[in-house]
């Protein structure tokens, strides 16, 4: 697929518009280049490697840059570069989210070191776009590798991928050349970089205009909230809710007990994150592993909106392949979304159900504790707004690692403990069969922790969560919409200090 087929595939029909210029650079002394040049511009009817400029995905306007591996392999020389720069720029200025696809064999080897430099201005117009609060979204082609790959091409919000594309920083044929082997049969392939966390998804051209117009739906919700209360007497009316209308309704059912919530929260039919999503949350985008080579199927990450209100969603995943423990490499995969959250100025929303953190060697090894405190300190000065949910298990630093928060609700029969209650009781008295009487005397249960201010409200289940689901999440995702809103409307340096002093305080009555 060229450049220019993959854009009329992606953009709205008749909305396509380039931006390409001619970049004055000095012709090349070698006369064997300047003909391989006049050989791809008549083979591909470009001037050069790189095509850019905009169009629209599902209405909403999008600028658009892309390699044309079929001029030199795709590779990036001075013209190139520049012209990437360009329009990256011009993105910026425009307030527009950007998408980029390479397809390229890397550095144009016939400029040398100056095109190699080439990557260092790209990577800095990137973050420059990202810095502004836009949206960049990735779509690697078949082939992707060298210097494009170790720029441009890593430093999405959300990077997909053609099915079976050769991706990878060596190329196989180099490979071989420097080391007389052939490079690992199925390593440098889309699939398995997904499945190692370096990619969200794994996708045709044909799906890609579906798949960016649900992750822009989202990405996009922080610049127009911005601009929304950057316009006097515009933005909706919402403030944080009250401790009046906090107030537990005269005919709400008494507080169980805590053994009774703990049991309940334990039921295997208790509906989790992914069912909060599917039936309270839309336009759902799935990211996958921290992008940088790590996955842990007890985190679940993905872009959401509840009601009107997006936002960047990461908590535990009850049932995931390794159950709702949670590793080094999770929590890495938490501060990801963070960092994602924060460039785009969107809401962040914490979902708490863990059994614990994980307890192996390979934890140890891998900074767990380190990774919790980060955790802890990221959230805790987070730019963004953030709620957090107590959905069921909340048993030690896997769990309070995803807590700090602007906002905490609580399900009803969710927990929050220093360690799991048999470990808690084990500590105590050597034994697990007074687990649920330490439970009680720490004050674990949601009644007690809205009344020592640790959790701001409580959603009932009437009846219980695991015997109707439905009713359930779907009421439960119209508040978590509410309560998003709520925190988009706050002043940014009240909500901040709000949040600082609600920590600072935290048991000194």
């Amino acid at each position: 697929m060229t450049a220019l087929h993959l854009f009329k595939t992606v953009v709205d029909p008749g909305t396509w518009r380039s931006w390409d210029e001619p970049v004055p650079v000095p012709a090349p002394a070698d006369a064997d280049y300047r003909a391989d040049l006049e050989r791809a511009r008549q083979r591909t009817g470009l001037d050069e490697s790189v095509v850019t400029g905009e169009g629209r995905i599902k209405g909403r306007r999008v600028a658009l840059v892309a390699c044309e591996f079929g001029f030199l392999a795709g590779s990036i020389g001075v013209a190139a570069g520049e012209r990437l720069v360009r329009a990256v720029e011009r993105a910026t200025r425009e307030g527009l989210p950007l998408l980029a696809s390479p397809a390229s064999g890397g550095t144009r080897m016939q400029e040398g070191t100056i095109a190699f430099l080439q990557m260092v201005k790209v990577a800095a117009a990137v973050t420059d776009h990202k810095a502004a609060g836009l949206p960049y979204l990735v779509y690697l082609r078949h082939p992707t590798t060298g210097g494009v790959l170790a720029s441009w091409g890593s430093l999405g919000h959300v990077t997909a991928a053609e099915p079976g594309a050769l991706i990878g920083f060596l190329g196989p044929r180099v490979h071989q050349a420097l080391y007389g082997e052939e490079f690992p049969q199925g390593v440098q392939v889309a699939e398995n970089l997904m499945a190692q966390g370096l990619l969200d998804a794994v996708l045709p051209a044909e799906q890609l205009a579906g798949a960016a117009a649900r992750a822009l739906d989202v990405l996009c919700g922080g610049r127009e909230q911005q601009r929304l209360s950057d316009a006097p007497h515009t933005v909706e009316s919402g403030a944080a809710p009250s401790e009046e209308s906090e107030a537990a309704p005269s005919d709400a059912p008494p507080a169980p007990p805590t053994a009774e919530s703990i049991r309940r929260s334990r039921r295997p039919e208790r509906p989790g994150l992914r069912a909060l999503l599917r039936t309270g949350g839309r336009a759902v985008t799935p990211l996958s592993g921290t992008g940088a080579g790590e996955h842990d199927p007890g985190l679940l990450l993905a872009l959401a909106r509840f009601g009107s209100a997006p936002c960047v969603v990461l908590g535990h995943d009850r049932h995931g392949p390794d159950g709702p423990q949670l590793g080094p490499a999770g929590l890495r995969e938490a501060r990801r979304g963070m960092r994602i959250a924060a460039e785009l100025r969107l809401p962040l929303l914490t979902v708490i159900d863990t059994a614990g953190a994980a307890l192996s060697q390979e934890a140890e090894e891998g900074g767990l504790a380190g990774e919790i405190a980060r955790c802890l300190a990221d959230l805790v000065t987070l730019p963004a707004p953030t709620l957090c949910l107590l959905l069921g298990q909340g048993a030690g630093g896997g769990a309070l690692a995803l807590l700090p928060a602007d906002r905490v609700l609580s399900a009803r029969h969710a927990w929050l403990s220093p360690l799991p209650p048999e470990g808690a009781s084990a500590i105590l008295y050597r034994t697990t069969e007074r687990a649920y009487e330490v439970a009680d005397r720490q004050g674990v249960r949601s009644a007690d922790l809205r009344s020592h201010r640790i959790v701001d409200r409580i959603v009932e289940e009437v009846p219980d969560a695991a015997d109707a689901p439905e009713p359930f999440l779907a009421g439960l995702g119209d508040i978590l919409g509410a309560e998003l809103n709520a925190l988009r409307a706050m002043d940014d340096e009240d909500r901040l200090a709000a949040r600082r002093a609600r920590y600072r305080s935290l048991g000194l009555g």
